[in-house]
């Protein structure tokens, strides 16, 4: 199957803008963000574990009496694919959830998304959402 997304431009076939959102969110938050999500009707999420740190810099843990540098803590990376229209809601969604106001709570980033191909169906573009 020949694609040709390279010639597809900002829309892609299904004639929508389309946008991946990556979240990265303390793990307990987790399954608040996918019960939101369900609830405001986005349907699919993958999630990934990961570690990383930002402006906290890690922490300090004690260990047997020692105390120790984690600098790279446990987070969840969630990720969307939606349809440019729904960005917006997913996003206050995502961070609506995933907020507890302590410093570590996460980022959101948006991404433009070239193609979505759904491999059961073939669909491309938004119909494959």
């Amino acid at each position: 199957m020949s694609s040709g997304w390279a010639s597809l431009g900002p829309a892609g076939p299904g004639g929508t803008d389309m946008k991946l959102i990556s979240a990265i969110i303390k793990p307990f938050r987790l399954d608040d963000v996918r019960e939101a999500l369900a609830r405001a009707g986005f349907k699919g999420i993958t999630v990934t574990e990961v570690k990383g740190f930002g402006r906290q810099r890690g922490n300090a843990e004690l260990y047997r009496g020692k105390e120790y540098a984690v600098e790279f803590l446990p987070k969840v990376k969630i990720e969307l694919a939606v349809d440019d229209a729904m960005v917006d809601g997913a996003v206050e969604t995502i961070e609506t959830a995933a907020r507890t106001g302590n410093l570590g709570d996460g980022m959101i980033i948006v991404f433009d998304l070239a193609e979505f191909v759904r491999i059961r169906t073939g669909e491309t573009g938004t119909r494959a959402l």
